[in-house]
């Protein structure tokens, strides 16, 4: 066998990466699942899943051969290529904005990033841009099932994000002053320095930025207290009520992607990536080897299951906006607190410059 081309070394190592990426994101999805409905069960008092497989490991599986073995119902009248398409696009830009994260130092193997996907110096942008074509996915679902419930839970849904994805971007300009780029591994560098007092959250000054981000990522994911779209007791199940089998398999998938999504959004741009808390303090310690390289893979890790958990804990505890509370909270609180967090971050860095 002859020898590989640099340029196949690399397609092949991208692939790899793509793959294992891919599998590792959809296996945190099921086990997202799995962590909400146990940690609701617990603070609510009860057990959650705990039959199938040890301590009810094995659920997340169980579910996915349940939905993937469930007939796939197509109702009368709907606009079928659109209807197909709708959770195809949601989970689609989910798993796309993945591609962006740096979740790892930067490790360059045959020319290959291992871990990160796509480095490019735009990084921040692309998140943004492809999280906001996912809502086509819910305003096409509703739209296309014939059914006044599933219009009404896509219409609010559509409402929401694009309310709420203004503050979200306004929230990171701050982050993107202080770091002076768009590239989320920039970004990561500049909070590295001294470790927890570099990071934005707390030395950058950006706690402002950081609250109105989780106001607003709270509100782009329909997760609760925002959860409109799919309010049980007014719409049946919102925009995927005709769905079924696969099809709501996808939603269910893209909803809890773009969750992870969120919180690596957040550990990248607030809590430092994959920075270890005792900034270069320890690096003498682990200077070479494997644990050099995967230790902040851990550290990454950690960070967003707190975020999820976060995420659960915040279900758990919060009642449902009504929908002029939730339409008045983005427009009249949460945008203009991020245009003043803009100027202050602004006349701040212009004073120290």
């Amino acid at each position: 066998m002859s020898h590989l081309s640099a340029f196949q070394i690399f397609l092949l190592l991208t692939i790899v990466k793509i793959a294992v990426v891919l599998v590792i994101t959809l296996t945190a999805v099921a086990y997202t699942v799995l962590l909400e409905r146990k940690v609701l069960g617990r603070m609510q008092n009860r057990w959650g899943p705990s039959r199938v497989g040890p301590f009810g490991l094995l659920q997340p599986l169980a579910d996915g051969i349940k939905l993937f073995l469930k007939e796939d119902l197509m109702p009368f009248a709907v606009e079928r290529p659109l209807f197909v398409a709708a959770p195809v696009i949601a989970l689609t830009c989910a798993l796309i904005s993945i591609s962006m994260v740096p979740f790892g130092q930067e490790t360059i193997y045959q020319g290959v990033d291992l871990f990160q996907i796509a480095n490019i110096n735009v990084g921040l942008l692309v998140i943004l841009g492809i999280t906001s074509i996912g809502v086509y996915g819910i305003a096409l679902s509703g739209w296309s099932s014939n059914n006044k419930y599933s219009l009404f839970g896509s219409l609010r849904s559509t409402a929401q994000v694009i309310s709420y994805e203004l503050a979200l971007g306004l929230s990171l300009v701050g982050v993107v002053l202080r770091a002076g780029s768009l590239s989320l591994r920039d970004i990561v560098n500049s909070q590295s320095a001294h470790g927890l007092i570099s990071w934005n959250v707390f030395g950058g000054l950006q706690i402002v930025g950081f609250f109105i981000y989780l106001m607003a990522a709270y509100a782009e994911t329909n997760r609760s207290p925002f959860d409109l779209p799919e309010a049980e007791s007014e719409l049946v199940a919102g925009y995927h009520t005709e769905y079924s089998s696969m099809k709501f398999a996808m939603f269910f998938m893209a909803e809890y992607a773009n969750m992870i999504t969120v919180a690596c959004v957040a550990t990248l741009l607030f809590f430092g990536g994959a920075g270890s808390p005792f900034g270069h303090t320890f690096d003498h310690l682990f200077a070479t080897g494997l644990i050099h390289a995967v230790l902040p893979v851990v550290w990454f890790v950690a960070k967003v299951f707190a975020f999820l958990l976060l995420y659960i804990w915040v279900r758990a505890t919060l009642p449902r906006f009504r929908y002029d509370q939730l339409m008045g909270f983005g427009w009249k609180f949460l945008l203009p607190v991020a245009m003043v967090n803009i100027l202050a971050t602004a006349l701040v860095l212009a004073y120290r410059h």
